[in-house]
């Protein structure tokens, strides 16, 4: 039976995805389980040992290509998101189990229905997710905390690149696209004060987010002793900076996500979005959520909002001292406001 997952999507909403393929080892050993999987979040899913193969769209793919997609021999889609172009597509290719949340005017194009509400949080993602393999008939188990695979060779060429700043090591990735960011500026004194403490700082991201990240500091090379940049590495390279660092500071994001799932403690800046709770987003792993005390809200209506200043609520010392205390001793993830 060749089951396709299908959620072509961030970093983040990937990582917490692959439970599911764990979970269909267990349940159906015999079973070859594909990822649909956007091209820009693909190579976080590389070597897993629960995932036999890896498709990826582009985006721009017409329906006549996505039918073709799908028309490749797939027994059962399981829409761990229901995109509804995707949906058609396999309706259209006639794929025998087509399984997705049942309460969309277009979940008619599914023929095995989960009837779940994810927007009442009372789960963590990886819950809900697991839990669409009811459609397959599955009594599915508790999910299993995603772990990702990084190469002894990529680990080695992480190492070597990362002998230019002392260790403890601590990630900072200023970027993100889905949540709030923590000022520019409150990363740099950030970088500066854990230094100051004799932590070796790598900050990672895109390469436009580098441009961006410098151009706001007014800082050029080169940086200060102790302090790299790595934007603008492979996905996969970042991917084993991480996994050789002892923390990683970071928005509500991938990386995040990718420091949980290589066992390495992360400091996560929420901000207040009721779409952003740790409820149903939290990383799995350990370490700490900093969320500001104010109300939860519905969406960002910027400076509109009496908490504008949300994030930068949360200080570079109270970061400064969870960044300490995570690299000092290991205990469970735990959401801390302030």
């Amino acid at each position: 039976m060749n089951i396709l997952l299908v959620r072509p999507d961030g970093i983040g909403d990937e990582i917490l995805c692959l439970p599911v393929a764990t979970a269909l080892r267990q349940l159906k050993p015999q079973a070859r389980v594909i990822f649909l999987s956007s091209q820009y979040a693909a190579p976080v899913l590389e070597h897993h040992q629960d995932v036999d193969d890896i498709w990826t769209l582009s985006g721009c793919e017409s329906l006549r290509d996505l039918v073709r997609l799908f028309q490749r021999g797939v027994d059962a889609a399981i829409f761990l998101k229901p995109f509804r172009r995707l949906m058609l597509a396999a309706w259209l290719a006639r794929v025998p189990i087509r399984v997705a949340t049942g309460y969309r005017w277009y979940s008619v194009l599914a023929n095995r229905r989960i009837y779940e509400h994810r927007s009442d949080f009372s789960k963590h993602e990886t819950a809900y997710n697991v839990g669409m393999l009811k459609g397959l008939g599955l009594n599915p188990p508790a999910p299993v905390p995603p772990k990702l695979v990084i190469t002894e060779e990529e680990r080695r060429t992480a190492g070597d690149r990362l002998r230019a700043v002392p260790a403890p090591r601590v990630v900072l990735h200023p970027g993100g696209f889905a949540a709030r960011r923590w000022r520019t500026e409150q990363y740099w004194k950030l970088a500066e004060t854990l230094r100051g403490f004799g932590f070796g700082i790598v900050f990672t991201g895109s390469a436009s987010e580098e441009e961006h990240f410098f151009r706001v500091l007014s800082v050029k090379p080169p940086l200060p002793k102790g302090i790299i940049s790595l934007m603008g590495a492979t996905l996969r390279e970042s991917m084993a900076v991480i996994a050789e660092s002892n923390a990683v500071v970071s928005g509500a994001t991938g990386p995040a996500h990718i420091a949980a799932a290589c066992g390495v403690p992360n400091i996560s800046l929420f901000d207040p979005r009721r779409n952003n709770l740790p409820a149903r987003w939290q990383p799995l792993g350990t370490g700490v959520v900093l969320r500001p005390e104010v109300p939860t809200c519905e969406k960002c209506i910027y400076e509109a909002c009496p908490y504008w200043d949300c994030l930068d609520r949360i200080t570079v010392d109270t970061v400064v001292q969870h960044v300490r205390e995570v690299t000092s001793r290991s205990f469970p993830l735990r959401v801390v406001h302030v």
